[in-house]
């Protein structure tokens, strides 16, 4: 528990040319041989991750791609790896030579890419007496903080690391999982049955993320299964501040606790701060205007061996059923497996995203937002689909 997880961690894809030296530059910056470098080009195929803490920058996933002018069919696909990485990633640094006189290439990269949080460095710059001269036109062409820098000297390798700090986006540190709905001192009561997914002894990631927050918030956790629930109410001296379930149960625990007591569940926790609440909240409320032969895509970050209890291939295609209609067709997608153009679906639902940052959760958002696809997630849609929704209380 006390390991900060890889999707909490701020994601940095090194991408550029071939023989631009992101491998080296990323061995540079983490002062480790986390990639292989060698003077030939397209030595780095598929993207290469290493989870570790940069002194400067702190906990973080480094991402080492193949270069964007890779050639060829299988450079195709390695180009298409390292595009699903970026769009997935908190900081890309686009790492640039000083040769790099046209600039179109990289424009047009980008484009396809769709990077959000773009920073450039010019390697190399032991090389050149004209680094401050790119600097300048990277920096007016892209409007992206850019810097000059040498993985052999080590030059300005301290400046970046700050430059990447400034840029990324909110850590682990700055917000909570539970945001302004706990606070020190209160109680919480987790509602947490065992999924039959899960290992042996273990407690799923979002259990063990959200008690380990309050825990740290200075809160008081009272945990329980639901069929311990009633027992658990019966210690408390009065209302607790929160009720947190697994979003499987939530029609039971709802039934079951005062109508007044503050509700949500572990998946809603982490709608809110792996994506966009309102957004999710929104694409529930679609769910009433689906009917015989609509499409709805369920997405799950991991995969995992399939039981009879399922929450996407059972569980939720069976409250659709029940609940809205029974001729609505679903498609389960799992890990890396969702489609570029879901234009296809009237609803994607996604799981909590546990295993994902939330930039990943933001790009599926934006795919969906592009297909005018409705998106929500499987806390959300549950509440909905067991009338629950306006009950929950949402994170702000």
């Amino acid at each position: 528990m006390n390991t900060l997880h890889s999707s909490n961690r701020v994601h940095i894809v090194f991408a550029g040319k071939r023989n631009s030296g992101k491998s080296s530059l990323i061995n540079a910056l983490t002062g480790q041989d986390v990639s292989i470098v060698s003077p030939v080009a397209g030595t780095t195929t598929d993207p290469v991750s290493k989870v570790m803490e940069i002194t400067g920058l702190g906990p973080c996933v480094v991402i080492d791609t193949a270069g964007f002018d890779d050639v060829g069919e299988l450079g195709e696909m390695r180009v298409e790896k390292t595009v699903a990485a970026m769009r997935k990633a908190d900081v890309t640094l686009m790492v640039f030579s000083p040769e790099d006189e046209d600039l179109s290439p990289y424009g047009d990269f980008i484009n396809k890419s769709g990077v959000k949080n773009l920073i450039c460095a010019v390697n190399k710059a032991d090389l050149t007496e004209n680094c401050d001269g790119l600097v300048k036109k990277i920096e007016s062409t892209f409007n992206a903080p850019t810097i000059c820098v040498s993985a052999k000297t080590g030059y300005n390798t301290d400046k970046l690391i700050a430059l990447i700090k400034k840029h990324s986006p909110e850590k682990i540190e700055e917000s909570t999982i539970t945001g302004s709905l706990v606070k020190k001192g209160d109680t919480v009561l987790l509602v947490m049955p065992q999924d039959e997914a899960a290992p042996k002894g273990r407690l799923i990631l979002p259990q063990v993320q959200v008690l380990r927050e309050l825990l740290d918030k200075g809160a008081n956790p009272l945990c329980a299964t639901l069929e311990s629930l009633a027992s658990a109410m019966d210690t408390l001296k009065g209302a607790p501040q929160l009720v947190i379930t697994d979003s499987q149960v939530f029609g039971k625990v709802a039934d079951t606790i005062p109508s007044d007591w503050n509700l949500t569940s572990f998946s809603v926790l982490l709608g809110a701060y792996k994506g966009d609440i309102d957004e999710f909240t929104k694409g529930a409320r679609a769910i009433g205007n689906l009917k015989a032969g609509s499409r709805v895509l369920i997405a799950e970050a991991c995969s995992h061996t399939t039981t009879d209890a399922d929450i996407a291939r059972v569980k939720i295609p069976n409250l659709l059923h029940k609940k809205i209609n029974p001729q609505i067709e679903t498609t389960v997608v799992s890990g890396n497996d969702f489609p570029e153009d879901v234009s296809d679906y009237d609803l994607v639902i996604h799981c909590g995203a546990c295993m994902f940052n939330k930039a990943h959760v933001m790009s599926r958002a934006d795919i969906c937002k592009k297909s005018n696809t409705p998106i929500t997630n499987y806390g959300i849609a549950i509440a909905y689909l067991t009338g629950i929704l306006d009950r929950v209380v949402l994170p702000e």
